[in-house]
């Protein structure tokens, strides 16, 4: 038996219709088949949200999630933001987190006690406002 098929013609938001977009460019893969795919593997109706990459992902982060990115015990983070040495905002008894500013301050790195040599570092952060 021939795969009988339909015609069907459906409204999306705009956002959506760009996701199904850019999902059927990236697989290569056409628009009927992805949704067919999708319905036939129990797609039920609701809220869908694709995200592109981690940089759509929640720019403001409380002290649980800011812990979970760095891969670290809530505590720890707390300790280290009521020190001064983690970028975060205290708002009465909660944190808040800039995700982008927690990796770029992962990414700088922080030299061991002793630690030092050739690399070029003369030992200042370039933070000068302690």
């Amino acid at each position: 038996m021939e795969d009988e098929r339909v015609p069907l013609f459906v409204r999306l938001p705009r956002e959506q219709a760009a996701a199904l977009d850019q999902l059927a460019d990236s697989t290569g893969r056409r628009k009927q088949h992805l949704v067919s795919e999708l319905l036939g593997d129990g797609l039920s109706v609701g809220h869908v949200e694709l995200r592109e990459s981690p940089s759509d992902l929640d720019d403001v982060l409380t002290l649980e999630e800011a812990a979970a990115v760095l891969r670290l015990p809530p505590q720890a983070v707390l300790a280290r933001a009521r020190a001064g040495e983690l970028p975060g905002r205290r708002f009465g008894a909660e944190w808040r987190f800039a995700r982008e500013a927690l990796l770029r301050w992962l990414a700088a790195g922080e030299a061991a006690p002793g630690e030092g040599g050739d690399d070029g570092d003369d030992g200042d952060d370039g933070d000068d406002e302690h």
